[in-house]
């Protein structure tokens, strides 16, 4: 058998060829299995350039095999970048809002007086509010679980109410 006449393909002579000899058949195979979108002309040059970075490595024999290889796996790295960037721009974020600092400063003016009403409230007049506005139980739920009629809870809520409306001005 034969020895090769070079180890690898850091000869500039050798990696001319290998590029001339393998370029177009890497660039049809590289089109024609991922379509245009993936830029086959670039894999074929970031193919070549790993190839020269690795040209010790490389002997000549083989370059062909490393170069199809790395060529498929940049395209395929490339496909799976372009699904993480379809799938957070399904998902951004919002970087703004409509909401203008006015009336978030007034919001919290807004609830600093409605935490101070109902600290106002008495202990069932609250409990009974707060279970039917913020929890969503109903009137009948709420005397279940107060041990009460179904209109003392009536009578609770409305009186919160109407005490809420005489503590908060603007509702």
């Amino acid at each position: 058998m034969a020895k090769p006449l070079f180890k690898n393909v850091c000869n500039e002579q050798v990696f001319s060829q290998l590029y001339k000899k393998w370029s177009k058949d890497l660039y049809n195979f590289i089109y024609y299995r991922y379509g245009e979108r993936i830029g086959a002309e670039d894999k074929v040059q970031e193919a070549f350039v790993k190839l020269w970075k690795h040209c010790k490595e490389t002997p000549p024999e083989k370059a062909k095999s490393f170069l199809f290889t790395i060529a498929n796996n940049l395209s395929l790295n490339d496909i799976k970048h372009q699904k993480v960037v379809l799938k957070y721009q399904e998902h951004k974020p919002k970087e703004h809002t409509n909401v203008n600092p006015e009336f978030l400063l007034e919001e919290k003016e807004y609830m600093k007086k409605f935490q101070n009403a109902l600290s106002k409230l008495s202990e069932g007049q609250r409990e009974a509010f707060l279970l039917n506005r913020v929890e969503g139980k109903r009137h009948k739920e709420i005397a279940e679980l107060l041990g009460i009629s179904r209109k003392a809870v009536e009578k609770r809520i409305y009186a919160a109410l109407d005490n809420l409306r005489k503590e908060i001005d603007g509702i």
